[in-house]
């Protein structure tokens, strides 16, 4: 599949309705607050300088008891605290852990979102119409441990690099694109957030967006330009990208949609049978004249 290829129809039909299904997606302004301060600037690829532009944290505030209370949300949390960050250090997984990337997916099935996901990739004929079968298929793709680096052990698996992050030879961050963990990182003081990517002074963003492309440092180390999703659930980011990664056999697939009000990017890098790594890039937003 080229890179940026448009979206069909179809497929920008099924993405929206997932947008509009996300009922647990939370509100901006009323369930968490961002600050979005100063335009970020240009960092080189592999330095570890990034000019603060925003002395405040990015998010001011979001409602944990709300987060908790939310099923798919709360496993997920758990999640979160399973993941060694050092890539090539092998994983340890407990049999309690493998519980809980079960529990997590079971969770999530049981949501709208991700039943509509399902129906449209059965009808695809991507995924089995047996749901254990399905859960096992999402298990492959997410959770699957592989080796990122030669040599090492079976140090990774999508959901690591997408959602919780992880840094290469201790020099740069890789993933990292999930607003919960970012927020979560920012609260115990490992991310520190150094303003919003735009390509110019039109470009600004707006606290409501649910898109963002973000500058930060994460453990010392400075993460350039990552796109993240803002206050969407967990349910919502795994099932647009399985349906992107089971679109194509490609190493790397990259669809330009329009979602909602945002023109995006979403991009998708395949490890064997399992994801590599997967975020969304802002193009646009109908608020704002690009």
């Amino acid at each position: 599949m080229a890179r940026g290829q448009q979206a069909g129809q179809e497929l920008t039909e099924v993405l929206n309705e997932l947008w509009r299904l996300d009922s647990n997606r939370l509100r901006p302004g009323t369930d968490y607050t961002i600050s979005l301060q100063g335009r970020a600037g240009y960092v080189a690829q592999g330095s570890n300088y990034a000019r603060d532009r925003a002395s405040a944290p990015l998010f001011a505030y979001v409602n944990e008891d709300k987060l908790k209370s939310i099923e798919t949300y709360a496993h997920f949390i758990n999640l979160l605290d399973n993941y060694e960050m050092s890539t090539g250090v092998s994983e340890t997984v407990t049999s309690e852990e493998l519980q809980e990337n079960r529990l997590f997916i079971d969770a999530i099935v049981e949501t709208d979102v991700m039943k509509c996901a399902h129906k449209y990739l059965v009808r695809k004929r991507q995924s089995p119409s047996d749901i254990t079968q399905f859960k096992k298929q999402l298990y492959d793709i997410w959770f699957r441990l592989y080796h990122r680096e030669r040599g090492g052990g079976e140090d990774s698996c999508g959901f690591e690099h997408v959602f919780v992050g992880e840094t290469k030879f201790g020099q740069e961050i890789m993933g990292l694109h999930n607003w919960v963990q970012f927020y979560l990182q920012e609260k115990h003081g490992h991310v520190d957030y150094k303003g919003y990517k735009a390509r110019d002074n039109k470009d600004t963003p707006d606290e409501d967006d649910h898109v963002l492309n973000l500058q930060f440092s994460w453990k010392g180390l400075v993460k350039p330009v990552g796109g993240s999703f803002i206050g969407v659930s967990p349910e919502f980011e795994v099932a647009l990208f399985t349906i992107i990664f089971l679109m194509s056999t490609e190493k790397m697939t990259s669809v330009v949609v329009k979602v909602d009000e945002y023109m995006l990017e979403l991009v998708v890098y395949r490890h064997g049978r399992s994801i590599g790594t997967s975020f969304p890039k802002l193009l646009s937003s109908n608020n704002r004249d690009l």
